[in-house]
């Protein structure tokens, strides 16, 4: 019974999707009459992400005493991720080097795929701007420009902080809107199950009917590799974030951010979520509010190596060399670029998947091949993005408030 009392929301999310998946499976493509109520879900947490992430990350910021702790703490933060996208990028090059779901696969598959399908030239400098910047306060109110609002509440918090007295009564008001911004989110919680299982039915039920033999290959290799990271390497951080016991407090509350992130295939979705567990792995409120939203943005693992199978996969259809020293370097350096940096950006993705068009030469109808894969990878990509924030930040406190 105590097991069932401490695990009750955990085991509600789990069942919620085994039982979505199982209604997508067997209904197919009728399996969309539950997108409804999956959305109802993702819009009620989209509609409150904004102010979310605001309260959160200016009263996280404008709680710290000491700028030179504040620097201290992006800095390791930085590093870490860092650190972290280069480990995983490194394990997607090797593993597709060995296994190479492409092998054997010619364009002939994808000719059905890609008739439609052109590539469009787009300004990536200026998109990188108007992604960190806007040209007005109200263009502030919108997810799609979150990396900006990010940088905005930064700011707002840093003056707050640099305020001290003077702005007492404005922190004062960023902690007690972000306790409001916490509590509205568990009320919306308690829809979780329902909300998470009929948006996971729609997902399978509209997906299953549309992987061919190459991205079910592609598909199973991602996956394996992402249990194999997720285990392995989440618990080798856990452990260098607080030793045996950050193993035992990782594990214990992994359970909630990973299967909110299978479900929803949205690491901003999961920003409550993993506060919270981050929280529960011992991880302070105020570093925990301030890296959370952070790592959204820039903590892209599972993209890294989703943007080098991407690239190897068209290495192979291609008939480019792979097998190269100079090449793997190539690839590990654009997987990196596109799954870590281009990937912060609002409609990142697509941004990517130019990126590598231009980079290496492919022609237009490569641009419909990668939409594909990135669609079969999503749910262990999102996993590995935004679960692994929390062990991220287990570390990054580790070396910031001097954990043990």
């Amino acid at each position: 019974m105590k097991f069932i009392k401490n695990y009750k929301s955990s085991l509600l999310l789990i069942i919620a999707t085994l039982v979505g998946g199982c209604i997508g499976l067997l209904m197919g493509s009728k399996a969309a009459f539950f997108a409804p109520f999956g959305d109802i879900f993702l819009n009620l947490i989209f509609t409150l992400l904004i102010p979310l992430v605001f309260f959160s990350i200016s009263s996280a910021i404008a709680n710290i005493t000491s700028s030179r702790k504040l620097g201290r703490i992006l800095i390791i933060s930085i590093i870490v991720f860092a650190l972290t996208a280069i480990i995983a990028g490194i394990i997607g090059v090797i593993s597709f080097r060995i296994f190479n779901p492409a092998s054997g696969l010619s364009m002939d598959l994808f000719k059905g795929l890609t008739s439609d399908t052109t590539a469009q030239s787009t300004n990536i400098l200026q998109k990188l701007v108007s992604s960190l910047t806007v040209g007005d306060f109200s263009l502030l109110l919108s997810r799609s420009n979150l990396l900006a609002l990010i940088i905005f509440s930064i700011l707002v918090g840093l003056g707050t902080m640099t305020a001290k007295d003077e702005g007492a009564s404005f922190k004062a008001f960023l902690n007690s809107s972000s306790a409001v911004c916490m509590k509205i989110m568990n009320i919306i919680m308690f829809y979780a199950p329902i909300g998470i299982g009929a948006y996971f039915a729609n997902m399978v039920g509209q997906l299953g009917s549309q992987i061919l033999e190459g991205y079910l290959k592609v598909f199973i290799l991602y996956l394996i590799i992402s249990i194999i990271y997720f285990i392995a390497f989440f618990t080798l951080y856990a452990f260098i974030g607080s030793g045996k016991n950050g193993i035992k407090l990782f594990w214990k509350n992994a359970t909630a951010p990973s299967v909110t992130a299978l479900a929803t295939c949205s690491s901003a979705a999961c920003i409550h979520v993993n506060i919270e567990a981050s929280k529960a792995m011992g991880v302070s409120d105020t570093l925990a509010k301030l890296l959370l939203p952070l790592g959204t943005n820039i903590h892209k693992d599972g993209s890294v190596i989703g943007g080098i199978y991407k690239i190897m996969f068209l290495f192979v259809l291609f008939e480019k060399d792979i097998t190269m020293p100079s090449s793997l370097l190539i690839i590990l350096g654009s997987g990196l670029l596109i799954g870590a940096l281009v990937g912060a950006i609002p409609g990142g993705g697509a941004i990517g998947e130019m990126l590598i068009l231009s980079l290496f030469g492919f022609p237009a109808e490569a641009l419909a091949i990668m939409v594909v894969i990135a669609t079969v990878i999503d749910a262990p990509a999102t996993l590995l993005n935004s679960a692994g924030n929390t062990v991220c930040t287990m570390m990054i406190s580790r070396f910031t408030e001097k954990r043990t």
